[in-house]
C-alpha cells in the first residue's frame, strides 16, 4: 500500500505493519496512574458506562464518536442502548452517535460468528443500528486490509478523533495484557494509529473463548475460518492516548482467571518517565499503555480480587 497521498505515514517492523498521522506532536510519558472503580455486579459496570456516554453528551453539542468493545466486557452496556433504541427516550443522543469497532481478525468474513460486527447486530440489535448516525467497523473481508484500514482511519480522524475510547483488557503470557489487539512484542509506539500485525495463538485462543462465554452464536464452520485468520487489525496506542476519554471495564475474570494478576500488574506497575525505559515497558506489556491517559475510567468487579 502507498501511503503517500495520504494523511498516514507506514512503519514496518518484523512483519508488524503500523500506520501513523503525519507530523505527530512529541509525546510526553505521563503516568497517571489508573484507580479502579469496584462495582459488585457487571449489570452496574454496565450502566457505569452508559453514564460515562449520558456525561460526554451533556458535555459538548453535536456528534459522539466511540469506539465500540467486544467481547464480554461492554454486553451490559451493549444491552442498555439496545433497550434504550427500542424506545423514543434517547433517540436526539443515539442520533448523534458515530460508533467504530476498534479491532478485529483478518481475512475473516463480516458474517462470520467470530466477528465482532455480528456480535454486535445481536446484543444491540436492529433498532440500535438504524438510529445512530454511522457504524464504521474495520474490514476484514478484503484482500488489501491496508487500505481498507486507511480508510476506516480517515474517516475517523475526520471525524475528530474518538470522544469515548471503551476498551477491555486481555491477559498474555507472562503476566502481561493487551488493550484491543495490541499485543505483546508488536513493536507499537504512541505515534501509531492503528496497526496489522501477524496474529498470535493466544490472541486467537482468547477471541474464541471470549465469544463462547459471551453466547455468540457460532458454529464449527465460522471457527475454522477464524483459527485460518493471519492478522490482527487494531486501533493503536496514539487512538488510545489521544481518545478524549477511556472507560474500561472488567468484567470476566471469573472465565479468564488470568485477569487477576494481569490486571494487578498494570495497577501496580508505574510507566518510567524515561522515554527508551518506557517503550521497552510498553512493549513487554501493551496494557499499561492505559496509565498514560489523564483521562481514564476502569470498572471492575470483586473477582478482580481488589
Amino acid at each position: 500500500m502507498n501511503t503517500q497521498n495520504s494523511q498516514f505515514t507506514r512503519d514496518e517492523d518484523n512483519h508488524n505493519v503500523w500506520l501513523s498521522k503525519k507530523n505527530n506532536p512529541e509525546f510526553n510519558f505521563t503516568d497517571y496512574g489508573i484507580e479502579p472503580m469496584v462495582l459488585d455486579s457487571e449489570s452496574e459496570v454496565g450502566q457505569a458506562m452508559l453514564n460515562e456516554l449520558y456525561k460526554t453528551a451533556a458535555s459538548k453539542e453535536g456528534d459522539i464518536n466511540i469506539a465500540l468493545l467486544g467481547g464480554r466486557g461492554a454486553q451490559q452496556l451493549h444491552r442498555l442502548l439496545g433497550e434504550l433504541a427500542k424506545t423514543s427516550e434517547q433517540d436526539e443522543l443515539l442520533g448523534r452517535l458515530n460508533v467504530f469497532t476498534q479491532d478485529a481478525l483478518a481475512p475473516l468474513g463480516m458474517n462470520n460468528g467470530f466477528s465482532f460486527v455480528r456480535d454486535f447486530e445481536r446484543i444491540l440489535g436492529d433498532a440500535f443500528f438504524k438510529k445512530i448516525k454511522s457504524f464504521t467497523p474495520m474490514q476484514t473481508d478484503t484482500k488489501d486490509l491496508e487500505s481498507a484500514l486507511i480508510e476506516y482511519l480517515t474517516k475517523l480522524e475526520e471525524l475528530g478523533g474518538l470522544d469515548i475510547f471503551f476498551i477491555g483488557h486481555g491477559p498474555e503470557e507472562n503476566q502481561a495484557s493487551h488493550l484491543a489487539y495490541i499485543k505483546p512484542f508488536s513493536g507499537a509506539q504512541h505515534h501509531h494509529i492503528a496497526g496489522i500485525i501477524p496474529i498470535s495463538g493466544s490472541i486467537l485462543d482468547h477471541h474464541i473463548s471470549k465469544f463462547k462465554a459471551g453466547g455468540s452464536l457460532v458454529n464449527e464452520i465460522d471457527e475454522k475460518e477464524c483459527r485460518s485468520a493471519e492478522y490482527i487489525l487494531t486501533l493503536g496506542p496514539a487512538a488510545i492516548l489521544q481518545a478524549k476519554k477511556i472507560v474500561q471495564s472488567v468484567v470476566d475474570a471469573d472465565s479468564a482467571p488470568a485477569k487477576v494478576q494481569t490486571y494487578s500488574n498494570v495497577l501496580k506497575t508505574s510507566v518510567s518517565s524515561d522515554k527508551k525505559e518506557a517503550l521497552q515497558q510498553l512493549n513487554v506489556n501493551p496494557g499499561l499503555w492505559i496509565r498514560l491517559h489523564p483521562n481514564t475510567k476502569s470498572f471492575v468487579l470483586p473477582n478482580l480480587g481488589l
